[in-house]
């Protein structure tokens, strides 16, 4: 089975910012052809378990394979909350050689939902990371809000790992709601003690660019 599409243009350094299903203004020609891709690219390797299937599209709505993660991806999240599916636990399920509970039929989309990813970064020095102790961590609350996390106030922030601390996931019927839920939560995001890219990405809610879903890795 396929749990439809992410869009994940808007990018820093070739790594995602954010990340939302179902991807806006997709033709629904170009979404079916991108699941048939990628169920017969799953089928012909013999491919049984959780996976992510990469492509790119160009303006005209032509698609290009581009990678095969053979996992979850960061931003699974908004998949989960858009289908109403535990990726984590399907995964180890299929593992153990449990089958599918559902066939594709048996699964629908419902709504909109939006990722953002917080790093301990300087987004005004070139995405610099910005390693130190969390003197506060305040994650916001709300309907349709969900934060994954493993970070509390007085952990540090190593300059050994990726600089990723948290992901701020946001679920709303539609993708107007979506967005404005992911913007009041992004303005209750409390962090002190380290730079953060919270700025980037309140900045990026706003932008007409992305509130109109015209997004590009450009």
């Amino acid at each position: 089975v396929t749990l439809g599409e992410r869009e994940c243009s808007l990018q820093r350094r070739h790594q995602k910012v954010m990340e939302e299903a179902p991807a806006p203004n997709l033709p629904e020609a170009t979404r079916s052809g991108l699941c048939a891709a990628a169920l017969r690219l799953a089928k012909s390797i013999g491919y049984r378990n959780a996976g992510t299937v990469e492509f790119l599209v160009d303006a005209a709505g032509g698609f290009y394979f581009l990678e095969m993660n053979t996992r979850l991806q960061v931003e699974h999240g908004v998949t989960e909350l858009v289908w109403g599916v535990d990726l984590v636990e399907q995964q180890l399920r299929l593992a153990q050689g449990e089958p599918l509970p559902w066939i594709q039929t048996d699964l629908r989309p419902q709504g909109h939902a939006i990722e953002c990813r917080l790093a301990a970064e300087d987004a005004t020095r070139a995405f610099a990371p910005s390693p130190g102790r969390l003197a506060l961590v305040r994650p916001p609350a709300g309907p349709g809000v969900r934060i994954d996390t493993g970070v509390a106030t007085g952990d540090e922030i190593s300059r050994f790992y990726d600089p990723m601390f948290a992901k701020l996931l946001v679920w709303g019927e539609t993708r107007p709601e979506a967005l404005e839920r992911t913007r009041a939560a992004l303005a209750d995001f409390a962090v002190l003690g380290v730079n953060t890219n919270l700025a980037l990405l309140q900045h990026l809610i706003d932008d007409q660019t992305v509130r109109d879903g015209r997004l590009s890795t450009q």
